[in-house]
């Protein structure tokens, strides 16, 4: 009997490190593989790097772009662009040999990427499936391009056999531009809770709360959350904030280093840079709470931080803002701490009463990782998909 696969197609993450998309896919690939079903991880992009593929964790993945440096010449590069698609197709079809390809999915906002994923799913005789685990149109803002990015979703929508959202908020939007019930299921934010397990040698010296992800300002409000850090600095002056991550640019980063300063806790925000995939747990398993004031936004609407599921996987307080889906999931001074978000006195006062009630917000933070493990967990959910495959 042939055996099964499904294939990620996509350029909106690198493997096996990587962002929030990489988390997703991660913990995707890995349900599939311990479902029976093989996965084959394709990063779609133009990245340069020594190794063009290999195996993480028993998942395979490859980089058909397949360069190293970068040429100077303009019609070189284009060349080595074209070359990405011709080995893309050569990869699918060495999976093609050997395994009967149960799905493509397409992780990408570029309409070209879609399509090439859509050609492939029609020479090869599969499913087109979209990962959608933010708003198609979040970055757009003028009514020319928001038109543009409609036909562009109109377009998605009939030309996929199903469509993943992460979010019933996406699932209405995409019902709203056509997309039939039946090609849509939400599957909300997916964790391996089980890397959060076991004892992990304290990183720092000194006690910390933390938060983990991109230092943006529109997305995770990070100023928010260094603005709140400030007014509980006095009432709890052992606590050093850690945010792990990077800004999308330098100005960005800068910018939040010299908030900390103008607010006089410089001294007491650490900075890590990016970290491996296989460091975070440690560094999340030992923060006293873990930290996320994402503002209002579409982006918020509309999405579900796999942050918040890997926060919560640590059994760790989680002070998060009341934005979203998450109040749907999530419920104040239960399984987690809601504040409301754009409000830099609810989120101080949030921490505050964490840090101040330690023993029984621990309490909190186990019956979280106890969500985690059902509603969240990815095996649960890559099991929902291969089903969901078989009657599209």
């Amino acid at each position: 009997m042939t055996e099964k696969s499904i294939i990620i197609l996509g350029d909106s993450f690198t493997f096996p490190d990587g962002n929030a998309a990489t988390n997703r896919v991660y913990t995707y690939a890995r349900g599939f593989n311990e479902s029976g079903v093989k996965a084959h991880i394709v990063c779609f992009r133009n990245d340069y790097l020594v190794s063009h593929g290999g195996e993480a964790d028993g998942i395979t993945y490859y980089y058909p772009f397949r360069q190293t440096t970068r040429s100077p010449y303009f019609l070189v590069r284009r060349w080595h662009n074209l070359l990405k698609y011709y080995n893309t197709l050569r990869i699918i079809k060495e999976i093609k040999r050997d395994h009967d390809i149960m799905a493509i999915i397409a992780y990408t906002v570029r309409m070209s990427t879609f399509l090439y994923a859509w050609f492939l799913s029609v020479i090869f005789r599969t499913n087109l499936i979209l990962e959608r685990s933010e708003h198609p149109l979040k970055e757009i803002s003028n009514r020319i391009a928001i038109l543009g990015g409609y036909i562009k979703t109109f377009i998605e929508a009939r030309l996929s056999d199903g469509i993943l959202c992460i979010s019933d908020y996406l699932r209405k939007f995409y019902r709203s531009v056509g997309a039939i019930e039946r090609k849509l299921l939400v599957v909300p934010s997916t964790v391996d809770f089980k890397r959060f397990e076991g004892n992990f040698i304290p990183l720092f010296d000194f006690r910390y709360i933390c938060y983990c992800g991109s230092l943006t300002y529109t997305k995770d409000g990070v100023h928010i959350l260094i603005e709140s850090f400030s007014k509980i600095t006095d009432k709890h002056p052992d606590i050093i904030l850690v945010l792990i991550g990077k800004a999308d640019t330098q100005e960005d980063e800068q910018s939040l280093k010299a908030l900390a300063a103008s607010m006089g806790v410089e001294k007491k925000i650490h900075f890590t840079g990016i970290l491996s995939r296989d460091l975070i747990p440690g560094y999340l398993c030992n923060a006293e709470v873990l930290l996320l004031s994402r503002p209002r936004s579409i982006v918020a609407d509309a999405g579900f931080p796999s942050k918040v599921t890997e926060y919560l996987s640590t059994g760790k307080p989680v002070v998060v803002t009341r934005v979203g889906e998450i109040p749907l999931y999530l419920t104040d001074s239960v399984n987690a701490f809601l504040a409301e978000p754009d409000d830099i006195d609810d989120f101080a006062n949030k921490m505050d009463y964490v840090l101040s009630n330690y023993q029984s917000s621990m309490k909190v933070g186990i019956k979280g990782r106890e969500l985690v493990a059902s509603t969240f967990n990815y095996r649960y959910q890559s099991k929902r998909i291969i089903e969901f495959l078989k009657i599209i």
